[in-house]
């Protein structure tokens, strides 16, 4: 998931150079909601491999 965001990042910012402003906004908005998921989904990974096994 944070692969994908650095990926979009990167599209994002060679968009930018170019000037295509629509696509890198686009990129940046999906990397950015990728990067909050994949945040949140390493949080709950780590919370739920912590508890003890019943």
């Amino acid at each position: 998931m944070l692969g994908l965001a650095a990926l979009f990042l990167i599209i994002a910012l060679v968009a930018a150079l170019l000037g295509f402003t629509g696509i890198a906004g686009m990129s940046a908005q999906i990397a950015w909601i990728l990067f909050i998921v994949g945040l949140i989904l390493a949080v709950v990974f780590f919370v739920m491999g912590r508890r003890p096994p019943l």
